[in-house]
């Protein structure tokens, strides 16, 4: 009897065994054959300072994921505090294959909220998608979860979308904005009455910078109504940034925008390099040319300009020496002043020819 006893204990202990392993294996296979993406731990506890490994299937085939620790969240609820709630300083990137699986070591670390903890996964660019596994860190605080609103309770009912454009300005490094267009419905059994919501940005994988935004309005139970807030950058951003939504502390939607390089103002730099040193140049010259000193005659420091017609009158007269004169039977005709005729030379003879000086005439040195 005893015998029969103890195998039936036997099978049973092997019954509960095998309910715990295929339990595991036929959830995942339920969220594999769904095509919901889906995370798994190595471990399900651990301190800090140690690590787990963190597998993943179902996802997009080369999307870049971002695996956290985060605090106050549980799967049925997300991370209720948004990515504030997490461990990003020590989260890692992950790409998946080609089959969209993935495979990598997180490292463990206490997130700036109490437990319930969570690992969660999400896509870094693209359409948005996110699992979280339930994990415990060894020594971390452990508070009970904030209560759910009750009443009111808003819901995003459709994808969101940024309307807008850039215009010159923004090519010339003007802050780059956009319109976060959604539409939400009241869940709940309570009307909403101006609702604030808090619209962050986040530049790659960065935590997102919120800011609060009042719609005015009443939202009704079991109405929706289309909402529209202003997005703004930074002057000069550019890059991939997400945009996102959160109401009542949880996240409700994340929206990317990729953002251009605004190339005037590497155009105007360009610019600027090319015309200022070609204006240094010709400012530079002006006042070599302006300082430079001036040519002097040496009459008085005085800059004349030597004209043609004075420089050949100061270029004298080319007269062969007599040695290579030849010698004429005729008795040339010896030059005159200008100021003297030929007929009053007193030089000269009536007959043109040189006469000797006489001893009493007086010796003429010009006109009296």
């Amino acid at each position: 009897m005893s015998g029969v006893v103890s195998v039936k204990v036997r099978m049973a202990a092997l019954g509960a065994v095998l309910a715990l392993v295929l339990v595991p294996l036929t959830g995942t296979a339920a969220a594999s054959a769904d095509g919901k993406p889906s995370v798994k731990l190595s471990k399900s506890q651990a301190g800090t300072g140690g690590s787990i490994t963190v597998t993943g299937s179902g996802w997009r085939p080369k999307t870049l994921l971002m695996m956290l620790i985060c605090g106050q969240s549980v799967p049925s609820r997300g991370v209720i505090g948004g990515t504030n709630s997490c461990a990003n300083a020590d989260g890692r990137a992950v790409t998946t294959d080609a089959k969209g699986n993935f495979g990598k070591q997180l490292p463990v670390a206490e997130p700036p909220k109490p437990c319930p903890c969570v690992v969660h996964v999400a896509t870094v660019t693209g359409e948005k998608a996110e699992a979280d596994a339930i994990f415990m860190v060894a020594g971390h605080s452990v508070e009970p979860l904030p209560k759910e609103e009750s009443g009111g309770r808003l819901s995003v009912l459709t994808d969101t979308r940024l309307d807008g454009s850039s215009g010159l300005l923004t090519w010339f490094g003007s802050p780059p904005s956009r319109k976060l267009v959604f539409t939400v419905g009241n869940v709940g059994t309570a009307p909403v009455k101006n609702p604030v919501f808090q619209v962050g940005t986040s530049h790659g994988v960065f935590a997102p910078q919120w800011e609060e935004q009042q719609w005015r309005g009443t939202i009704a139970p079991g109405k929706k109504a289309q909402i529209k807030l202003p997005v703004e950058l930074s002057a000069g951003a550019h890059g991939d940034y997400t945009v996102s939504l959160k109401y009542g502390g949880k996240v409700l939607a994340e929206q990317p925008w990729g953002v251009g390089r605004p190339w005037g103002v590497t155009l105007f730099w360009i610019l600027l390099c090319v015309v200022v040193p070609g204006a240094v140049f010709r400012i530079g010259m002006a006042v070599v040319d302006r300082v430079r000193p001036r040519r002097s005659n040496g009459r008085g420091g005085r800059h004349r300009d030597l004209r043609l017609p004075e420089i050949a009158l100061r270029i004298p007269k080319f007269n062969p020496s007599p040695a290579s004169t030849p010698v004429s039977s005729k008795t040339s005709t010896p030059p005159t002043l200008p100021w003297f005729t030929p007929d009053s030379d007193p030089g000269t003879t009536a007959n043109g020819q040189l006469s000797a000086p006489q001893e009493n005439s007086p010796t003429t040195k010009g006109h009296t």
